[in-house]
């Protein structure tokens, strides 16, 4: 292989782009060093991590279970023992005193607090209605991982087997750790399935195994310094650790989509005859640019994700924000550093040159009967001169087409996580069925009124008539009353699902029903209310930051006014695939035993915002790779149904395999055993492959062929204010056209040459 000489950097580079290119070694080295700090930094992050997140801290009702838990921890436990106490019934004498036994040992445990059970109430709603099992219920004090901490201690003293009782522990907090160990766990085999995968498609998509490991080591550099700033987070605030799939995924994902980009075009100015520093510096100052964009871009549509109040949203902003701009820094320095020192060795270890011989000498000496009109790319030219040909068929078809498949969203319902996030067999799950179907009441309590204020119990009893004759109540118990007085709370058991649409209802009437003392409801369904109020609330403010911006950001990089709107429009349009499969598939049940989850009719509330927050960006990432291409051509030649080819033809084959290769890894993270993360994976390769197989193949050549011309017009001001702030892929030193002279491109030239043949 002949070596492409290393001319020294001239002029005309930028003090970046001259550091990178020049001292490539002590780039690599520091880049090295970083990241094993980072290594250390973000060591054991998962533990620090919770796995709730869903509640809106100013909520009346996070303020009514703070409140509770401070007066009267008993009224909400999240540790459930659930004592079996087989054929003899919770009532034998052996039974009770063993299960009163170990109450009393829960009461004494340091950090646990309100330990009760059906022993020392009586309560109806703690007794299985078979006798057989019943309830010791108490609360965990103290933040999340504190909680956690306990639970961890005290729950290999308590499971299994006690004289004549067997013991089970459930509860909201066994819940959520479960779904906590379980997720590290998922995770790590999502890593072992997608690395391998991803490299075998880099080797396939390159050919080169040098050039497939690029992309690799930016996405394990990614990661690895994201897992170290959610550490640092960590410090702060709380982070959900939900957040550590979205870190893989993106991580992989955007440093792979970041690292084709910049390896296809360094390869294409080799290729073209330039020496290593000229195609490097040229890389950076077109690729580079667009990379650097589209980071900006996606990190605008996950930062959207702050404004909510829910630390479930905002830590996929935390890790998001964190991972692109890392994949980008990594894509923009080590890559390029890697790139001067291996010269034109990025194309060694060509695992395709075999097939390329058979394949030439069973196609013969033309190598395939391209008449050297073809090359690559051709096919995705000639798939954009088909669609353009007959533009308006193409766009109306793929636009009804990805509305029908939307359409099922129309039927949404929004609920809460709960247990049925976990599978069957996990051990808190199983307790929380059996007491799901076994008991009449809900042991972990229903909805909560707080009562606080001065009052008599003729007060307190009319004021529990009148709301156990509310519509949709089952019952309600109480008062329990603080010994210092002024505070009491009342149970309220709904009718039919814990956190169903009447129940809902419930915690509405309950907060309008007049009373002699001032009322705040919680529980789940409360929360639940509470959560979609401040979705509800939020939501007008995060699309509009997400349009806002991308119509900014867009106009930027095209000067047009037409395309920015096209773009948020059609990135809209790919998405709903994703939300229509969500709830025909996750809601609804359809493909529940062949994916492995349990349908509860209704999508967690906060799940919808977050793939629309990841799946727009991505989907902009896509654009603006594609759009760039259009643009650069069509400021070097000035035409318009070429350069939309042109487009196509240089990136179509490059979104399409960095998008097989995103879904891989989102696939890969769908594996979950968990419903959230298995909706978020698959959903979101979904997304992508719609998206760039759908619609930047089929309705943005459409789309770009009836708006024509006029899909780069702009007014004055605007086209001054772009032409001094805006952002073009076009080098000013290798490829700027000369003024009042068009560049014909090789595609054209080759055009050209067809038709005079012809």
């Amino acid at each position: 292989m002949a070596e492409v000489k290393k001319t020294a950097p001239g002029g005309g580079g930028g003090g970046w782009t001259r550091f990178v290119t020049v001292r490539p070694r002590l780039t690599l080295l520091v880049a090295l060093v970083l990241t094993a700090l980072a290594v250390l930094a973000g060591g054991g992050v998962a533990d620090r991590m919770g796995s709730g997140g869903w509640e809106d801290p100013a909520a009346e009702s996070t303020y009514a279970t703070e409140a509770l838990e401070r007066r009267f921890p008993g009224s909400q436990p999240n540790l459930l023992l659930l004592v079996n106490a087989g054929p003899e019934g919770v009532d034998a004498p052996a039974a009770a005193a063993e299960a009163r036994k170990l109450a009393e040992r829960l009461d004494a445990e340091p950090g646990v607090d309100g330990v009760g059970s059906y022993w020392s109430t009586g309560s109806p709603a703690l007794r299985s209605e078979d006798g057989r099992q019943a309830v010791i219920a108490a609360r965990i004090a103290g933040e999340e991982k504190d909680a956690a901490a306990v639970l961890d201690r005290i729950a290999p003293e308590y499971r299994g087997a006690h004289g004549s009782v067997e013991v089970s522990l459930g509860g909201g907090l066994a819940v959520r750790h479960e779904m906590q160990v379980i997720i590290q766990e998922d995770l790590l085999r999502a890593e072992l399935i997608a690395l391998p995968l991803t490299l075998v498609l880099l080797v396939m998509v390159f050919g080169s195994a040098v050039a497939a490991l690029l992309p690799l080591g930016v996405g394990i550099v990614a990661i690895l310094g994201t897992n170290a700033a959610l550490r640092g987070i960590t410090e702060f605030t709380d982070v959900s650790v939900f957040a550590q799939n979205l870190t893989t995924a993106l991580g992989l994902g955007l440093a792979i989509d970041y690292a084709l980009f910049v390896v296809r075009r360094y390869r294409e100015e080799l290729a073209a005859g330039a020496d290593t520093y000229t195609a490097v510096r040229t890389t950076l100052r077109t690729a580079g640019r667009t990379v650097l964009f589209s980071a900006l871009t996606v990190a605008v549509s996950l930062a959207a994700m702050l404004v909510f109040p829910q630390y479930f949203l905002r830590s996929f902003a935390y890790a998001g924000i964190a991972v692109v701009l890392l994949a980008a820094t990594a894509a923009l320095t080590l890559l390029p550093a890697a790139l001067v020192l291996l010269g034109d060795r990025v194309n060694a270890l060509d695992l395709r040159r075999l097939l390329r011989r058979r394949a030439g000498r069973a196609a013969g000496p033309d190598g395939g009967g391209n008449g050297g009109s073809g090359g690559e790319g051709a096919g995705w030219a000639r798939a954009a001169s088909l669609v353009m040909r007959r533009a308006p068929v193409f766009a109306v078809l793929t636009t009804a087409g990805l509305v029908l498949l939307g359409l099922p969203f129309l039927g949404v319902e929004f609920g809460t996580a709960d247990d049925r996030q976990l599978p069957v067999t996990a051990s808190s799950r199983v307790v929380q069925d059996q007491l799901r179907e076994g008991f009449p009441g809900d042991p972990g309590g229903g909805i909560t009124v707080l009562a606080e204020g001065e009052a008599t119990p003729a007060q307190y009893a009319s004021y529990r008539e009148r709301i156990a004759a509310l519509d949709g109540v089952a019952r309600a118990e109480g008062p329990v009353t603080a010994a210092a007085g002024g505070h009491a709370y009342f149970t309220v058991v709904p009718e039919g699902e814990a956190v169903g649409a009447e129940a809902q209802r419930t915690v509405s009437e309950l907060r309008a029903a007049p009373a002699p003392f001032d009322t705040s409801v919680t529980g789940q369904a409360a929360v639940l209310v509470d959560s979609k109020d401040a979705l509800a609330e939020r939501l007008p403010w995060a699309a509009g930051i997400v349009v806002l911006v991308t119509l900014l950001l867009v106009f930027l990089l095209t000067g047009s006014v037409l395309i920015p709107v096209q773009a948020v429009v059609l990135n809209a349009l790919s998405l709903t695939a994703m939300f229509g499969a969500v709830v025909w598939v996750f809601q609804d049940g359809h493909l529940a035993g062949l994916l492995g989850f349990t349908a509860t009719g209704d999508i967690e509330t906060t799940l919808p915002v977050l793939m629309f927050c990841v799946a727009f960006g991505l989907s902009m990432d896509y654009g603006v790779f594609l759009l760039s291409r259009i643009k650069e051509e069509y400021d070097a030649t000035g035409d318009h149904e070429h350069s939309v080819r042109f487009g196509l033809r240089h990136t179509g084959g490059l979104i399409t395999a960095a998008a097989v290769i995103l879904a891989v890894v989102m696939v890969a993270i769908g594996t979950s055993r968990v419903t959230n993360t298995k909706m978020l994976g698959l959903g979101v390769a979904l997304a992508v492959l719609m998206d760039a197989m759908v619609v930047r193949s089929l309705l943005v050549p459409s789309v770009m062929k009836l708006t024509g011309r006029l899909t780069w017009w702009a007014p004055g001001p605007l086209r001054r204010f772009h032409d001094r702030f805006g952002i073009s892929e076009t080098d000013p030193y290798n490829h700027a056209p000369t003024p009042g002279v068009i560049e014909v491109s090789e595609e054209l030239r080759e055009t050209a040459s067809s038709r005079s043949t012809g």
